[in-house]
C-alpha cells in the first residue's frame, strides 16, 4: 500500500513537472491526424486505368511500388496531376513523383503559410495540410544515397514551423541540415569505440537526411506531452514511412528521435527496419529496457547536462509518463556523448560531441 502511494505521488509530480518545467505553459490538447490522405475517395473512384488503384489505407508500400513499376510515364504523370495529395503521401510511390505531387499539392492549398515548401529545390516527400499540417523533407539525394537518416522531432513542430526561423540547428529541418553537413565534413580526431561513440573519422559520402514531421506533435509541454496518445497515433505512420523507404530501395534508416519524438520511435521500433535508433533529450521510450523495444536496431541514447528533460520523472502510471530513462545504465542503450550540449535543443550544434557522434552513426561507422 505504501508503494502504491509513492507511485501516485510520483505520477502527480510527473504531471506537475511536465506542465511547468522551465516556465513552459501547458499546451492545448491536440487531435491526432490519422488515416489515409485527403483525396483518397476520388482516388478510389478513379477507374481510368482499367483496374483498382492501390488503396492508400490498406495497400502495403511494396504493393504500391509494384503498381507504379507497371505504369508508363504518361499514366504516372496523370496520377500526379489528378491526385497530388494521394501520390505525394503514398509510401512506396517513386520518389520523384512524390516530390512533384507535393509541389502541386502545396500550391493548390493557396495558403501563404505553406508557400515556402514549393520553392525551387525543396524535396518534399510528404505533405498533409490537415490540422496544423504535416511534412517530410529530404536533404540530399534519397534515390542514390548509401545511408539514410530520419529526424523524428518532438513538441511544437508541424508543417508551418518545420523550417521556421529559430535558433540555428534546431527544429526538424535545422537538425537535418546540420546532420547532413556533419556527414560531409570529416570529424576531428578520436575513434569510434565499441558500444559508445567518441568522435571518429567520418568519411563524406552519399547521405540523405529526412526531416519527418509526419505526426501530430504536442503543443507546449502539458498533458499531451505527458501521455502517449499522440505518440501511439504517430508510431504507425512512422513505421509505414520507413516501409515506404524500403519499398523504393533506400537503405535501412537511422532514426534520430528528439524529445517526445523518442516516444514515437519507442512505440514504432518493433515495426521498423531501422539500423539504429538514437534517443536524444528523451523523456522515455515507453519501455523499461532497450531489449523491451523488440527491435533489431542498435539503440543509442544521450542527454546534455543542462537539458531540462532530466527534471521530468521517469515513471509510467495510468498512461502518464514514458517510463525508464534511456540514458540510464539499466536501460542498456549505447551512450552518445553529450557533455557539451546546451539546453534541450542543442544536440545538433556544430562542434558538439553529440553531432560528431550522430554523424558517425549516420555513416554506419559507429561500433
Amino acid at each position: 500500500m505504501r508503494r502504491f502511494g509513492r507511485t501516485l505521488v510520483t505520477a502527480a509530480l510527473a504531471v506537475a513537472v511536465v506542465g511547468g518545467t522551465a516556465g513552459w505553459a501547458s499546451g492545448e490538447s491536440q487531435s491526432a491526424v490519422t488515416g489515409p490522405p485527403p483525396g483518397t475517395a476520388a482516388w478510389r473512384a478513379d477507374t481510368a486505368y482499367g483496374r483498382a488503384l492501390p488503396d492508400p489505407a490498406t495497400a502495403r508500400p511494396h504493393e504500391v511500388a509494384r503498381f507504379f513499376a507497371g505504369l508508363d510515364d504518361a499514366a504516372r504523370s496523370a496520377l500526379v496531376r489528378n491526385h497530388p495529395l494521394v501520390v505525394g503521401n503514398l509510401d512506396g510511390a517513386p520518389v520523384p513523383l512524390r516530390y512533384e505531387a507535393n509541389r502541386l499539392a502545396v500550391v493548390a492549398t493557396g495558403e501563404a503559410r505553406y508557400a515556402s515548401l514549393s520553392a525551387p529545390g525543396r524535396r518534399i516527400l510528404a505533405f498533409d495540410p490537415r490540422g496544423r499540417g504535416q511534412v517530410a523533407e529530404v536533404f540530399g539525394d534519397l534515390e542514390h544515397a548509401a545511408h539514410v537518416s530520419v529526424i523524428v522531432p518532438g513538441s511544437d513542430n508541424d508543417a508551418t514551423s518545420h523550417d521556421a526561423r529559430r535558433a540555428p540547428h534546431t527544429g526538424p529541418a535545422g537538425m537535418a541540415r546540420a546532420l547532413r553537413t556533419a556527414t560531409e565534413t570529416p570529424a576531428a580526431g578520436g575513434s569510434v569505440a565499441t558500444g559508445s561513440v567518441a568522435g571518429g573519422s567520418v568519411a563524406g559520402g552519399s547521405v540523405a537526411v529526412i526531416a519527418w514531421t509526419g505526426y501530430t506533435t504536442p503543443v507546449g509541454v502539458g498533458l499531451d506531452a505527458a501521455d502517449g496518445r499522440l505518440a501511439a497515433a504517430g508510431a504507425p505512420r512512422l513505421a509505414r514511412f520507413t516501409a515506404g523507404l524500403d519499398a523504393v530501395g533506400a537503405p535501412d534508416p537511422v532514426l534520430f528521435c528528439h524529445s517526445y519524438g523518442s516516444v514515437v520511435c519507442g512505440l514504432a521500433a518493433r515495426h521498423t527496419d531501422a539500423a539504429d535508433i538514437v534517443a536524444l533529450g528523451s523523456p522515455g521510450m515507453r519501455a523499461d529496457t532497450a531489449d523491451d523495444l523488440r527491435t533489431g536496431a542498435r539503440v543509442w541514447a544521450g542527454r546534455g547536462p543542462s537539458d531540462w528533460i532530466a527534471d521530468v520523472p521517469n515513471v509510467s502510471f495510468a498512461g502518464i509518463g514514458h517510463g525508464a530513462d534511456p540514458t540510464s545504465a539499466a536501460f542498456g542503450a549505447r551512450r552518445v556523448p553529450a557533455a557539451d550540449v546546451r539546453g534541450h535543443a542543442g544536440y545538433f550544434t556544430p562542434g558538439t560531441q553529440s553531432l560528431a557522434a550522430f554523424a558517425a552513426i549516420a555513416m554506419g561507422e559507429a561500433r
